[in-house]
């Protein structure tokens, strides 16, 4: 029966309305997609009739669960100070709308790669899970996610799907971007294609964006010149740099597949300042769509990665790790945006 309504509603008062456990209430309003859509919004109903609030001390003493979800940025070291890749911040509105969603707070924390950033939060129970934006060099980030792995963490990552069993992976399509950038710059004519990025295991995704720009190359019978491939890391300074190591090699080349935005804006400048014109004399094609992206002179074509997507799988990743679950990898498809940086 019911209880007074003197007396602040629970959690037993709606699942005795709505027919169903008082687990199975608790699961959905914590967004549990183990309880259905049909009586997950019957729930939602009743506890909004009966102005109902869940008290998430109580909740968190009962589960051991602090009901907090912790978004680590990672510091990239990059000269401007930046230290933040602007392609992560462009997640941030969809994960924390996804988290309210889910009925999980949201700490945001900036972290350097060196420190113990690893065993800080779940053992403190700071948070339930974490979500892992941004590393650097990948061959020294894995072994910190190893350790994560062998103390039962619950996190998930942004970067290259890959079949590593290194926790829960949402990434794009790194390989399948890549050969859209080759195919597009092949259908503008042009054959000798360079490439700005670090194609190695250090830098997994660029690794793949590489290897698909490969296969677009050998699908229209052409042979990439590993001579115009120049390694750089994700900030114009090291774009700049390759694109002047590639012009004083004195190699010709009408494109350039860069890696991420801020590796083509780099080139950008290093080509205007050499003379050459943009499209002109060398097409130029990034990856990710930054803000900007669409404010170069000319405007940047580029590979755009769903955000919203994105942010939205994270969450519902590290949700379900949380809850017990584990989820496939998941993988996003990139989509070219065609700018005056490659048509004139």
């Amino acid at each position: 029966m019911v209880r007074n309504r003197s007396t602040k509603p629970t959690s037993f008062d709606i699942a005795y309305l709505a027919g169903v456990s008082q687990p199975t209430v608790s699961r959905a309003l914590r967004g549990s997609k183990s309880v259905s859509l049909a009586t997950r919004q019957r729930i939602e109903a009743i506890a909004r009739e009966l102005h109902y609030s869940v008290d998430k001390n109580a909740s968190s003493l009962r589960s051991q669960r602090s009901n907090t979800i912790a978004l680590l940025f990672f510091d990239e070291q990059t000269p401007d100070d930046a230290k933040i890749n602007p392609f992560y911040l462009a997640m941030l509105a969809s994960i924390t709308a996804q988290c309210a969603t889910r009925g999980y707070d949201l700490l945001i924390s900036f972290q350097r790669m060196e420190d113990d950033w690893h065993v800080r939060y779940q053992d403190s129970h700071r948070a339930d899970g974490l979500i892992l934006l941004g590393y650097g060099d990948y061959t020294l980030y894995e072994s910190r996610l190893d350790q994560l792995v062998s103390q039962g963490t619950h996190f998930v990552r942004w970067g290259a799907v890959q079949d590593d069993g290194i926790g829960g992976t949402v990434g794009s399509d790194n390989a399948g971007g890549g050969r859209l950038a080759g195919e597009h710059l092949l259908a503008q004519g042009r054959r000798n294609i360079a490439f700005i990025g670090q194609p190695d295991e250090h830098y997994p995704e660029f690794a793949n964006r590489y290897r698909g720009l490969l296969q677009a190359l050998e699908k229209a019978g052409i042979t990439h010149d590993p001579r115009l491939t120049r390694n750089a890391v994700s900030f114009e300074e090291s774009g700049y740099r390759a694109a002047r190591s590639l012009l004083e090699a004195g190699l010709p080349f009408d494109a350039l597949f860069a890696a991420s935005d801020l590796i083509a804006i780099g080139a950008m400048r290093a080509l205007g300042e050499a003379g050459l014109s943009i499209p002109g004399d060398v097409a130029v094609v990034g990856f990710d769509d930054i803000l900007a992206a669409r404010h170069t002179n000319p405007p940047l074509t580029t590979l755009v990665q769903d955000m919203q997507a994105a942010g939205t799988l994270l969450v519902d990743t590290v949700v379900a790790r949380i809850e017990g679950r584990d989820p496939p990898p998941a993988m996003i498809p990139a989509r070219l945006v065609v700018r005056g940086s490659t048509i004139e």
